[in-house]
């Protein structure tokens, strides 16, 4: 169901922008495209094979008349509502600040799918420049997703409103990456089929900004507790694989990296207050270490609380990241300019699918 069935009767559709066109980038036109209450406004893209074809092909569809375009002046000079913020290159989320703030000055709210979920994490320079843009083009800016965005922040804080005299909340992610369709995802940026000297060769400058994603999740749940972080530990191990591992986004030859395991730890009082655990598998089946795919949140406190569940209550992350962002778009849109995190807005919430649609 599409945000966009929130709509008053009679007001017109938001107009949205599509920010690259990856995996995510292509499920997120579509569900534009088929909601009742968006538009298509534009796209843009890093790509120059696609570079003024119909969005609507790139997204799998008939023709639109939607065309993309690498211009970033042509998608600023657009009337638009929205964009949804999807980078195909995933990574540091301050890469693209620049960008960002230009499409909020230029009277676009932002939702951001590579973090920006809780900006404040960056310190006082990025919130003032994400503010001024803001300011600038009376909108707002908000991040979201599954994994930065719900799993590892908002669901945690969730979970202990059932719980008090809270000690330590902790929160695991474990994914399989056997399916995932994107080399530059998998390979490039986890690292996955590096040999081992190549990974430890960059995992000095990969730590240092994963520190920075995860940061974000800490210091949200962190603010949402009303508990003041001293600092953000990070550990991280890794596993080679066994065997030659096929998976979607490429050979992870034997021998190469085929797993890791980060452990993000929010200090107070010089011990683990919050702890994110993220393991990063490029075959579940080929790397039985830590655990099976899946998820879970324990809150430690009178009662302590655990959540588990298997990989398959997320079993299409790509799909669900992208309702999320289109659940959103109603509420970004009609939020007060600034930055808005999942602490300031309302829930966002689908609506169920009526079956009585069209009937007379």
């Amino acid at each position: 169901m599409s945000p966009a069935d929130a709509t008053s009767p009679g007001q017109r559709p938001y107009r949205v922008v599509q920010w690259a066109t990856g995996a995510l980038g292509r499920v997120i036109i579509r569900g534009v495209l088929d909601g009742r209450g968006t538009e298509l406004a534009g796209v843009w893209v890093h790509d120059p094979a696609k570079d003024g074809v119909d969005a609507g092909v790139l997204a799998g569809r008939d023709p639109v008349g939607v065309t993309a375009t690498r211009d970033v002046a042509e998608i600023l000079a657009l009337d638009a509502d929205c964009v949804v913020h999807a980078p195909g290159r995933p990574g540091d989320p301050l890469v693209d600040l620049d960008t960002i703030c230009a499409l909020l000055a230029s009277g676009k709210n932002v939702i951001c799918m590579n973090g920006l979920t809780y900006p404040y994490a960056y310190g006082p320079f990025v919130v003032d420049d994400l503010e001024r843009a803001c300011k600038r083009g009376g909108v707002s800016v908000h991040g979201c997703g599954i994994s930065r965005g719900f799993i590892a922040d908002a669901l945690p804080l969730m979970l202990t409103r059932l719980s008090q005299r809270i000690t330590h909340v902790y929160a695991r992610e474990c994914w399989d990456f056997t399916l995932h369709p994107s080399r530059l995802m998998v390979h490039s940026v986890i690292g996955f089929g590096k040999t081992e000297e190549e990974y430890l060769g960059v995992l000095r400058s990969h730590r240092s900004t994963m520190r920075a994603i995860y940061s974000e999740g800490l210091h949200m749940m962190a603010a949402g507790l009303h508990l003041d972080l001293d600092d953000v530990d990070v550990d991280v191990e890794h596993r080679l694989a066994g065997t030659d591992l096929e998976i979607a986004s490429g050979m992870v030859p034997r021998g190469t990296v085929a797993a890791a395991r980060w452990t993000f730890s929010g200090l107070a009082g010089g011990r683990p207050v919050l702890t994110i655990e993220a393991v990063h598998k490029a075959s579940a089946a080929g790397v039985p270490d830590w655990g099976p795919p899946g998820y879970a949140v324990r809150v430690d406190g009178r009662p302590p609380l655990t959540l588990t569940a298997g990989a398959d209550w997320v079993p299409d992350p790509i799909a669900a990241a992208a309702a999320h962002a289109l659940n959103s778009i109603p509420i970004v849109c009609a939020a007060d300019p600034g930055i808005r995190t999942y602490l300031d807005l309302p829930p966002v919430m689908s609506r169920m699918e009526d079956d009585r649609r069209g009937r007379r």
